[in-house]
């Protein structure tokens, strides 16, 4: 496949009540068939303390409920002005096996973000806009070579309507990446939308989503 998307279940409680509940996604393919689960699992006091920051692990399941992809992403600061502990997510399959991390590169600007082999070498970089603004339309991250001369791929935030918008912080996201792409790679690149998500797009109604790399 060349395209995933990703729909973040709605939770009502949290809707009603803005309580931060562990976030659920469903995966699905071009046709909308679901082709994995994915569920998160973070402390009660990580939610309520740290936010959208929280120290997380965010567990794939296939159809039958076997775990294929594992997430861990630890405690980060989400500002370009601490460049020393930047945001990171480390990619496990199938579990306990590392296969590629996702780290933000520094700049004052852009959210920038290098997908890299397990022993941290860069293949892709990720390039989101200066400003983002999910009104009305989709914010797109460019995925590129490491010499961004060209855009090789999309993650996309997509539009889910002003009541969605408003009152939840539950996303669409879609991913298109090439058909050749290797298969650990894709599974990295899978890491960083779920990275974005957290860093920019993870709110409750009582916060606004981060719209810069700086606040």
């Amino acid at each position: 496949i060349d395209q995933i998307l990703i729909h973040q279940k709605t939770e009502l409680l949290e809707a009603i009540t803005g309580f931060e509940t562990c976030n659920q996604y469903e995966l699905r393919n071009i046709m909308g068939q679901r082709i994995f689960s994915v569920q998160e699992r973070s402390t009660v006091c990580a939610r309520c303390c740290c936010g959208s920051l929280r120290p997380l692990n965010l567990h794939v399941c296939d159809y039958t409920g076997r775990e294929v992809i594992h997430f861990v992403r630890p405690l980060r600061c989400s500002s370009c002005c601490f460049p020393c502990c930047l945001q990171e997510l480390e990619v496990q399959s199938p579990p306990g096996q590392t296969i590629g991390y996702v780290a933000q590169t520094w700049h004052p600007f852009l959210p920038k973000y290098s997908l890299m082999t397990e022993s941290r070498e860069p293949v892709l970089k990720v390039v989101g806009p200066c400003l983002m603004s999910s009104c009305c339309g989709d914010i797109n991250f460019q995925v590129k070579p490491l010499c961004e001369s060209r855009s090789v791929g999309r993650i996309s935030k997509q539009w889910t309507g002003l009541p969605k918008e408003i009152f939840t912080d539950a996303d669409n996201f879609g991913i298109q990446f090439p058909k050749d792409l290797d298969v650990k790679m894709k599974a990295v690149l899978l890491g960083a939308c779920f990275l974005l998500d957290y860093a920019f797009f993870e709110r409750s109604r009582n916060r606004t989503e981060r719209s810069t790399v700086i606040g």
